[in-house]
């Protein structure tokens, strides 16, 4: 018996065996070396291409022949495979694929006024700047982040934590300022809305729609461009929580070269010019300037399913500027609740927005009054509690004695709602609702230098406003026989706006300071009612109806059309309505049956369009109305005899009946493409941009009208320009990728027409630098009809004389050169077109370099071409500061080598003639910058996967600047009518930020 189990044991033990060993060996050949081959849809390889096994970092790329070799790591493993301008896929080891075409890129959604589009289906001109490619650094503005990323869009940033950047979109086209030249925002699709109300970290994409095709649906408020900011929604799925956080440093990025004590004092023994000595040896901007440190935090939370989600995010920001006394705070609250009812045949949300700002700020006037000036022309002579007087300050005393505070509160609500009526309609409605209240108090204490003798000034005002905007607009598309595709959209828009209600009050005279502003009781006097101040509450209504109709032809030609008609009450009665159309047409060439055969393009499509669209921004409820202002007061006497004293009413401003719009027309083409399979992509376009009736103040003969005054439409200006945009993958293979994009814009403006038959006036001049010992006619720049906004209009500078003395070239009537020079050029006769300030070529290019999980970015502008006028330098080399009615001021360390001028017997005098505008002053603003330095790592599944991924930071901002410009920094204001002018008194600082920062998903 015992034998008979000892075989049976024997018997199954060797099948059981060689079960194992096959187990083992199908096991060893499921994790054994494994090769397959890739290629494109037309059998050819495809080198280059990821393959790796699913759930592992176990990966390897195709060879020259499209093959992949790869050592499985487990049993009944997958592989992903991979490659730019394809559609990924999933294999089994060993196993060869056949990979097709991703339309990836051409499927995106953009968005447009009132809806999204295919990027292939799309005719106009619109940028898309997703989250991931926009600037990082620490911005006050969201706008800064655009700065080089869109061609076209010209974005001046600021150093100043209470500052905004100024922003042009192909070319300036008003002669007003202001909001009258920045583009409209629309933010998740409500228009109108103040670009403060987003913070950085909260937004998903920004559209950039840049012809009037694609901004004419916004009619009258788009000629400059609209912007379309998205922010993030809730997603269906499990609750995602992240947070984002980073300090950053900030020091000014270069400083004047001011002489020094012991410089000021051997100019006086070299020159024998009196200097005030007061024994000290100061250098004002070390004092005045220190390093900025600066803190955000945003925290979101996110999820849902599939009937509702949500998401609510807060965001802290402080920022620390690097000149003492200036700083702020701002806190923004985002929520957003969605749903679906009705069996998902209704979609309704609501939101809640909420800012609150505080700004503090320090003194920046003219005539000495400002910090960013006093830090400069403050003598190094002067000890640091030396007292300033006249025009000559002491910055320090300014910091600490002039102070200001600025509290911005502002909430949104809006509620939307989507009817799906049948499949391919769908009725929308929009509603926001927003508030909004600024108060801006001054303090002038007992010590301030600014205000002597008035023992304590205090400014107090409060300004509110609230706006609401009601929108509805239905969508309806559908596809007739498979090849004919059409959507129509069609809606009306109601908008009312009040604004400008508030007051303030100015008294002086306290006792002490302890209060400040706090408590405008404590002061002794007003000056009676011109102490007040007093804002006009104004409403502003427009309403608008407006559609667009989309048809498309086997996805292969295109045609949009649309039209909105805008009736404002801000312009004159004669003029309150507007209509604004536009047409394009788009060929997708790639689509055509020849051009299936060939392996060049995966990309070619042409566009072209012209729209009009209109400029009511910046324009107040009586804009076109009579108004008036109280210059006096008269006795009146009452019928039982008592006399009362009244305020003369006189007229400040004319009407206009026929006060209408700026409207700008616009005439694109445009050439997407893209090669090997989209690795290679861009744009090309080509604009002309014209647009008339521009406003302008015209002298009028006071004996026919109340007021020698009138705004009245009468100007043209044109803009023509190209854009190219290139985006390439240089490198890609399984762990390494190099990412460049280029975006490239020139634009040439011009102003063609000022005067008409009624409307004339012989000097349109702008940009006064204010430069010390010149008091009339310091003006740079004259706008002038032929020639591009920002034309510096000076005398040309010939030299010195034998007696040191500046001398500048006599001009006859033509503008010619008579060979002459003089010391006191005229006016009226010497003074010639010496420069430019619009720049010829703008630059923004970005490189994105990752290695596994570490990326490094590197992002350049430039700007090339443009002239800049120095009005700093002019100033700060003028031989008055020495000589100042209020002490010495003091000038630059060149001053002794530009300014000082040797003479035939050997002896040294100092140039004191005026530093008049002139060519000497215009310099080269072209500049080459590292605007971006950004490394990170990536951890990913931490904690034992408590952590989806966390991104450890560093970034560094204006890293450094490539430059022949002589002034602080060559990136001037390019907005406004004086672009291209370098002030002294306003111009705060450009720093140098270094920044660590950590993004973490739970």
């Amino acid at each position: 018996m015992k034998k008979g189990k000892k075989q049976l044991k024997v018997r199954l033990q060797r099948p059981l065996l060689s079960a194992a060993l096959l187990l083992c060996g199908a096991t060893a050949m499921a994790q054994g070396l494994r090769t397959g081959v890739i290629t494109d849809a037309n059998g050819e390889p495809l080198v280059g291409v990821s393959v790796l096994e699913q759930g592992t970092q176990n990966g390897t790329t195709t060879d020259a022949n499209g093959r992949y070799r790869l050592t499985t790591t487990k049993a009944n493993a997958k592989l992903r495979v991979s490659y730019t301008g394809y559609e990924a896929q999933i294999i089994s080891p060993g196993q060869n694929a056949q990979m097709k075409e991703s339309n990836e890129t051409l499927n995106e959604l953009v968005v447009v006024g009132y809806g999204t589009m295919r990027r292939k289906d799309v005719t106009s001109s619109i940028t898309t700047v997703n989250a991931k490619d926009l600037n990082q650094g620490v911005f006050t503005d969201p706008a800064q982040m655009l700065q080089g990323k869109v061609p076209g869009l010209f974005v001046t940033s600021t150093g100043d934590p209470n500052g905004s950047p100024s922003i042009s979109l192909r070319g300036a086209s008003s002669l007003r300022s202001g909001e009258a030249m920045q583009p409209y925002y629309v933010i998740d699709g409500i228009p109108g809305v103040d670009i403060s109300m987003v913070a950085p970290d909260d937004i998903e994409s920004i559209d950039v729609l840049r012809d009037a095709t694609a901004t004419a649906i916004y009619g009258s408020k788009a000629a400059n461009g609209v912007i379309i900011i998205t922010t993030k929604k809730g997603k269906a799925g499990r609750t995602n929580v992240s947070y984002n956080g980073y300090v950053g440093f900030d020091r000014v990025a270069k400083t004047l070269d001011m002489m020094s004590a012991s410089g000021l004092k051997a100019l006086s023994q070299e020159t024998g010019v009196a200097v005030d000595d007061n024994g000290g040896d100061v250098d004002w901007q070390k004092e005045v300037l220190r390093t900025g440190v600066s803190h955000n935090h945003n925290l979101s939370i996110n999820g849902g399913n599939d009937k509702t989600k949500y998401m609510a995010s807060v965001s802290y920001h402080n920022r620390q500027g690097v000149v003492k006394g200036s700083d702020m705070s701002r806190l923004n609250v985002r929520s957003l609740l969605s749903t679906s009812v009705l069996k998902d045949h209704l979609d309704l949300s609501v939101g809640a927005n909420m800012m609150y700002g505080e700004y503090a700020g320090v003194a920046m006037d003219n005539e000495g009054a400002s910090v960013m000036d006093a830090m400069n022309y403050f003598s190094p002579l002067n000890p640091v509690d030396w007292a300033g007087k006249d025009k000559n300050y002491n910055p320090l005393r300014m910091i600490d004695e002039d102070t200001s505070e600025n509290s911005w509160k502002r909430q949104q609500f809006t509620a939307k709602a989507t009817l799906h009526i049948i499949d391919g309609l769908d009725l929308n409605a929009n509603y926001s609702y927003g508030n909004r209240q600024r108060t801006s108090s001054s303090y002038h204490s007992t010590l301030s230098e600014i205000t002597a003798g008035q023992h304590g000034q205090a400014n107090r005002n409060t300004y509110m406003g609230h706006e609401s905007t009601f929108e509805t607009y239905a969508n309806f598309s559908h596809t007739f026989n498979k090849v004919h595709s059409l959507s129509l959209m069609a809606g009306y828009s109601w908008e009312e706006r009040v604004g400008n209600d508030g007051f303030g009050l100015t008294v002086h005279n306290f006792f002490d300071d302890y209060v400040k502003w706090n408590n405008l009781t404590y002061a002794s006097i007003i000056d009676g009612i011109s102490g007040v101040s007093s804002g006009v509450k104004e409403t502003v209504r427009n309403i608008s109806f407006y559609g667009r109709v989309n048809y498309s032809y086997n996805g292969r030609y295109m045609l949009q059309a649309t039209v909105r008609r805008d009736g404002s009450s801000v312009f004159g009665s004669n003029n309150r309505w507007g209509t604004f159309p536009s047409v394009s047409a788009a060929w997708n060439i790639t689509e055509e049956p020849f051009m299936k055969n060939q392996n060049l393009f995966s990309n070619l499509k042409l566009r072209v369009g012209y729209g009009v669209s209109g400029n009511a921004l910046g324009f107040g409820a009586y804009t076109a109305l009579a108004t008036y202002t109280g210059i006096g007061y008269f006795d009146y006497v009452t019928s039982d005899g008592q006399t009362n004293t009244y305020r003369t009413l006189y007229f400040s401003k004319n009407p206009n009946p026929d006060l209408k719009w700026e409207s700008t027309g616009m005439f694109n083409i445009g050439l997407d493409y893209a090669f090997l399979n989209g690795r290679i992509n861009g744009t090309i376009e080509f604009y002309n941009k014209k647009t008339w009736d521009l406003i302008w103040n015209y002298p009028v003969y006071s004996g026919t009208i109340s007021y020698g005054q009138l705004d009245a439409n009468v100007g043209e200006i044109t803009n023509r320009g190209v854009e190219f945009t290139i985006n390439a993958d240089v490198i890609q293979t399984k762990d390494f990728r190099w990412n460049t994009s280029l975006n490239l814009s020139h634009n040439m403006n011009r102003v063609d027409k000022l005067s008409n038959e009624i409307y004339h006036t012989d000097r349109f001049t702008q940009g006064d630098p204010m430069v010390a010992g010149v008091s009339n006619n310091g003006y740079t720049q004259r706008i002038l009809e032929g020639e591009p906004l920002g034309t510096f209009y000076t005398f040309e500078f010939a030299g010195f004389n034998d007696l040191g003395q500046s001398t500048y070239y006599v001009h006859d009537e033509n503008g010619a050169r008579t060979g002459e020079v003089t010391t006191a050029p005229d006016d009226s006769r010497d003074r010639v077109i010496t420069g430019n300030a619009q720049p010829k070529l703008n630059l923004g290019w970005n490189n994105t370099v990752s290695y596994k999980n570490w990326y490094l970015t590197a992002f350049f502008t430039g700007v090339f071409g443009n002239k800049i006028y120095d009005g700093t330098r002019a100033s700060y080399m003028a031989a008055s500061n020495l000589a100042s009615a209020s002490g010495t001021k003091n000038v630059l360390a060149d001053f002794a080598t530009e300014q000082v001028v040797k003479l035939s017997d050997g002896s040294k005098v100092i140039n004191t003639s005026p530093n008049y505008p002139s060519d000497r002053w215009i310099e080269n603003g072209s500049y080459l910058r590292l605007k971006t330095l950004s490394l990170g790592y990536t951890f990913r599944n931490c904690f034992d996967g408590w952590i989806n991924s966390a991104t450890l930071y560093f970034t560094a901002n204006n890293v450094f600047t490539i430059t022949s410009y002589k002034g602080l920094d060559p990136e001037v204001n390019m907005g406004g009518l004086s672009p291209g002018v370098d002030y002294r008194w306003s111009v705060y600082p450009h720093t140098r930020t270094y920044m660590i920062g950590v993004k973490v998903n739970f």
